[in-house]
């Protein structure tokens, strides 16, 4: 009697383990600590909504207004926190919709679990209603996706989908479950994903290649250093700190590696790039050793190849053995997770100074304050500037907020302007330059770090894109502070056409609403600003606002952004006007 109890026990708890394929959906995601979930209902995923419902106390799902305003959020999200990001949506337009948002986060190397839902098993193939093939839309935008068609399947692809996501160098993965699956029954138990046959995400660390490197740098008379986002994934920071100080070398940043040192170091040397700043730009030909760490030479930042630092040994620490000699040609390659790598180096580098070459950075730069910086953040023109307003936002922040930029001018501005003292403060679309991209990441950048200010830079063409994610701040009570910095053009595209084009503005000028208007019918307290004599104002008023906030500053039509290397040119011919 005693042993048919205690059977009968085993059997209702079996029974309680026994749930539908929805519900191991949400319950995977719970034990990956997923605590904010950004998406969109609909018929192949509704399921899983249905299941989620239920678990509304664990889960907090953020619904947008349309699933690329998703996969944008889940990316600020993870951007800031270091978390994945998670987004939802449902099949057919659903899930392309998220493909943007995907492939942006694939390229700029941001860890995302995208779930979509999917048509019956039996119907795919069958150009069901809502059916598309996402797996393979996906898979060149992908780091890994699969298609789960089994109920059973379900905790296992979830499991893997978050290791992929999040070890060695991040990116976005997408899981399509197909209706049957999220229907049926299987018997749920979780187990995280320790490793994948094949794969090694964080490859061992050679201690003769970290020798090789110290040995360079150490016999240096001039050498510089350019880091990418690779140190703040790394969480590499004070790393990063140390091999600056003790070695004494200048060191230069690309878009996304933003932050990870702070901008007001005397060894910091400014941004490198299309529109980076004159001195790294034009002394990355001069330099004898060139140190890259967790970046991956893209063409923004190398200009023409075949003139790229040539003079220099070239020393690259990345965790991607992808990445190594891909563009540039090294003379040492350091693989390894930047952290332990750079520590590594550290050891190895002895005590230096470069005081004279440090100076040959400040006399460039001084030539740069005097024929743009001073123009664009402090003008006697008329017309207001966007440095400016990054001036004045960098006063009332103190330096500590978060960017969240979109994608031109603005951007550029917003990058080579903002104070960031603190990690993790620069979030922008790298590699993609998606436009649409800060309103909504700004939205998930705040929901993850409620505590930081968070302000989306957005041009007038951009934030037009993902414009309806207003009401995704309203519903969230997100308290975003948006600056949109109204040039009534596509701004960056302007410029080609002014400098390369011959001024023929083809398609490029706006005809803009009543963007005050809209923000308020969000119910977003709003103001614009057309005079100088405003901006102080209105800045300090959006930064004390405690509530989500928009602010439009008109600024002037034409303005250009210098510095500049035209496309395809070296470094060298860096322009200041």
């Amino acid at each position: 009697m005693k042993t048919q109890t205690i059977n009968n026990k085993k059997e209702v708890a079996e029974k309680a383990e026994r749930i539908t394929g929805s519900e191991a959906v949400v319950k995977s995601l719970i034990a990956e600590g997923v605590d904010i979930l950004y998406g969109y209902p609909g018929g192949a995923i509704m399921p899983v909504y249905d299941a989620l419902y239920r678990y509304q106390d664990k889960i907090h799902h953020v619904l947008t207004r349309h699933e690329q305003g998703a996969a944008h959020a889940a990316q600020g999200y993870a951007r800031i926190s270091g978390k994945v990001g998670v987004a939802m949506a449902t099949s057919g337009p659903g899930a392309t919709n998220l493909i943007t948002g995907i492939a942006d986060a694939q390229i700029d190397s941001t860890p995302l679990v995208c779930i979509t839902g999917q048509v019956f098993s039996h119907l795919l193939g069958s150009d069901a209603f809502q059916e598309t093939d996402i797996v393979g839309i996906s898979t060149p935008v992908t780091k890994w996706n699969c298609q789960v068609t089994k109920a059973e399947d379900i905790p296992a692809a979830i499991a893997k989908a978050f290791y992929i996501a999040k070890s060695g160098r991040p990116g976005p993965v997408l899981v399509d479950i197909t209706k049957d699956a999220q229907v049926a029954e299987l018997d749920f138990k979780y187990e995280k994903c320790r490793g994948v046959r094949s794969y090694v995400p964080v490859p061992k660390t050679s201690q003769e290649a970290v020798n090789a490197a110290a040995e360079l740098i150490n016999n240096a008379k001039k050498p510089m250093i350019v880091w990418g986002q690779g140190v703040i994934l790394g969480q590499a920071e004070e790393e990063l700190k140390n091999v600056i100080e003790k070695a004494g070398i200048p060191a230069a940043w690309t878009i996304l590696g933003a932050s990870a040192f702070p901008t007001s170091h005397p060894l910091n040397i400014g941004m490198v790039g299309m529109h980076g700043n004159y001195a790294p730009n034009k002394l990355t030909n001069e330099c004898d050793v060139l140190i890259a760490i967790g970046m991956r030479f893209d063409d923004r930042v190398t200009g023409n190849l075949d003139s790229y630092a040539k003079q220099a040994k070239i020393i690259h620490f990345d965790i991607d053995p992808a990445e190594i000699n891909k563009n540039v040609k090294v003379d040492v390659a350091v693989l390894g997770d930047s952290k332990e790598s750079l520590a590594m180096l550290s050891d190895a580098l002895n005590k230096n100074s470069h005081d004279a070459w440090l100076k040959e950075f400040k006399d460039l730069y001084a030539i740069e304050f005097d024929q743009v910086i001073n123009n664009d953040i402090n003008p006697t023109k008329e017309g207001l500037t966007m440095g400016e307003v990054l001036k004045q936002i960098n006063i009332e922040s103190n330096g500590n907020a978060a960017i969240v930029s979109d994608v031109g001018q603005h951007q550029m501005i917003a990058c080579r302007y903002a104070d960031f003292n603190v990690t993790k403060s620069n979030i922008t679309s790298g590699g993609l330059g998606t436009m649409g991209f800060a309103l909504p990441a700004a939205i998930g950048a705040k929901m993850a770090a409620p505590d930081r200010e968070v302000v989306a830079i957005i041009g007038d063409g951009g934030y037009q894109m993902n414009i309806q994610e207003l009401g995704t701040i309203f519903q969230q009570k997100a308290a975003v502070k948006i600056v949109v910095l109204n040039n009534e053009f596509l701004g960056m595209v302007r410029q080609w056409q002014q400098l390369f084009f011959d001024k023929r503005y083809a398609s490029t000028e706006m005809t803009n609403p009543n963007f005050v208007a809209i923000a308020e019918g969000y119910y977003i307290k709003a103001r614009k600003v057309t005079k100088r004599d405003e901006l102080e104002e209105a800045v300090k008023e959006m930064m004390a606002s405690k509530e989500s906030y928009f602010l439009e500053v008109m600024v002037e039509k034409e303005d250009n952004v210098f510095p500049m290397i035209p496309s395809g040119a070296s470094v060298s011919d860096v322009r200041l006007s």
